[in-house]
This record gives structure tokens, C-alpha cells and sequence, in this order.
């Protein structure tokens, strides 16, 4: 179980999960009803466990001829391709459940939910804009989570969702500066592999502006209150740090700015729409 758990990075549900509740939060203008919560927890938990399970299935190949990720569990011997399966099923199913138990609209939308989820990981084979259908994925969360409350759509979470897809890409093109040369020589495709670490860089930084602004956005369509762009200059700072901690140069503050920071961008932004709805 702790192998499994290492496998599919369990603890980094932390820094995706409050994109969830942000969104549930705002469709609620309030505390959304505690088992609206749980359940969201458990489904958000699942499709991220199912699509974590996957990757490290689609790349396991890829992963043993990289020595940064030779050590994963599928190369290294840890877990069988089988075992993993498992895992991705089980997680799926439940997923699916708790989609249901949610609302009906919920269990509607949750398999094409899984085809992006799933289907990322094959994108860096044929497009550089794989960090942002990597975006897409996590940037559904803020909207399913105010569709698990209320139950339909509106501007406020899509622009919020957009926001988070520009967020998300700016730090995944930031981690794939690590792997510039080993995806080269093995024809897959990364901003940084594209354009070189130096323009990858100002390209991560673009999308994070344009993901503060979507923030900014996505309050005002909401009707947010001052609370919650006090709150969102936090945000912003923490995106400045993100980009202060890496240089083209220097990258060895790599994971302290994608695992970390990130973390803290999430919360911060939830505490930022809580804030406005007071």
C-alpha cells in the first residue's frame, strides 16, 4: 500500500484538491453540506489516483531509459504493470460512484472527465502543448466542484478553470526543463524541448501572468469582495517566488517551486474566495 501510495504521489492531492473545494465553496457562497465535501474528496482523489496510475503505465518505458525516473516503481521492479492495472480500475470505479452519488450531472460528465484525464498522457508524443492539456485536466476541478453544489455551469468557475490551466501549464513547462535533452533524444515533444530552457522559461511566466489575470477575472465575474484580491496578491507573490527560485542556469530549486510553492498557490487561492465571500 505505501508503494502504491509513492506510485500515485498521493501527498500532492494536497495542492490539487482546494481547486476543488474552491469551486465548491463559490458555487455555494458559503460551506458547501460536509458530505458534498467528502464525496468531492473522494472523487477528486480517485480520478487523480486513476490518472497517476496510468501515466506511470503509459511511460514506464520511457521511465526506465530516463535515469531521473529509472527509479520509479513499474522500472524499478517495485510494482508490476498488473498490480497498477488494478489500481487504475479499482480508483476509476470509484470515481464513477462517487461521480453518481454527487449529482446526476456529476456522473454524466465524470467519463468524459476521464478521457483528459487518461488521454494526457499520451500528448507529449505529438504536441508541445502538452503542458497544457495537462492544464485542462486539473483546471476542470474548480468547475466540477461548483457543479457538484449547484448542480449547472456558469462563467465565474470557466474562467477560474481557465485560470488554473494557464497556472498548471506554467509550472509543468517549468518541471520539463529537467528533461530537455532526454526528451529530444527520444522525439517527445515540451515547450522546453522546443524553444530551449531560456524561452520556456518567459513562456511559463507568460501563462502565469495570464493565469493571475483569469483569477482576477473569474472574482469579479463572482462578485467577490475586497477580501478576495487582498487575498490574491498573495497569489501573485507566490507566483513571483516560483519564478525567482529557477533560473535557466540553475535549476536545483526545481522541486521546492513545483511541489511547495504550488501547494501554497492552491490554498492561497481558496483562502482568497473565502475572504471575498465575507
Amino acid at each position: 500500500m505505501k508503494t502504491l501510495f509513492s506510485l500515485i504521489k498521493i501527498e500532492h492531492t494536497l495542492f490539487a484538491l482546494p481547486l476543488a473545494f474552491t469551486g465548491a465553496v463559490l458555487g455555494a457562497r458559503g460551506m458547501p453540506a460536509v458530505s458534498v465535501l467528502l464525496l468531492m474528496a473522494v472523487a477528486f482523489t480517485a480520478a487523480r489516483a486513476s490518472a497517476m496510475a496510468f501515466n506511470r503505465i503509459a511511460d514506464r518505458h520511457l521511465d526506465a531509459q530516463n535515469p531521473r525516473t529509472s527509479d520509479r516503481e513499474i522500472p524499478s521492479g517495485a510494482l508490476s504493470t498488473s498490480q497498477v492495472w488494478g489500481l487504475v480500475i479499482v480508483s476509476i470505479v470509484v470515481f464513477l460512484a462517487a461521480s453518481w452519488a454527487i449529482n446526476p450531472l456529476c456522473g454524466k460528465l465524470a467519463p468524459f472527465a476521464l478521457v483528459v484525464l487518461l488521454g494526457y498522457s499520451y500528448t507529449k508524443r505529438f504536441t508541445s502543448l502538452c503542458h497544457y492539456l495537462l492544464g485542462l485536466a486539473l483546471g476542470m476541478a474548480p468547475v466540477a466542484g461548483w457543479i457538484a453544489v449547484t448542480g449547472t455551469v456558469a462563467s465565474a468557475p470557466i474562467i477560474l478553470g481557465l485560470g488554473v490551466i494557464f497556472w498548471t501549464a506554467g509550472f509543468d513547462t517549468l518541471y520539463a526543463c529537467q528533461d530537455v535533452e532526454f526528451d529530444r533524444n527520444m522525439g517527445l515533444h515540451s515547450i522546453p524541448a522546443k524553444l530551449g530552457t531560456k524561452k520556456a522559461l518567459k513562456v511559463a511566466a507568460m501563462s502565469h501572468v495570464a493565469a493571475f489575470l483569469l483569477f482576477i477575472l473569474a472574482g469579479a465575474l463572482a462578485s467577490l469582495g475586497v477580501g478576495f484580491y487582498l487575498f490574491s496578491i498573495i497569489t501573485g507573490a507566490l507566483l513571483v517566488w516560483e519564478h525567482r527560485l529557477i533560473t535557466p542556469d540553475d535549476l536545483t530549486h526545481l522541486d521546492m517551486a513545483f511541489f511547495k510553492v504550488n501547494s501554497l498557490v492552491s490554498g492561497s487561492l481558496l483562502l482568497a474566495v473565502i475572504a471575498g465571500l465575507f
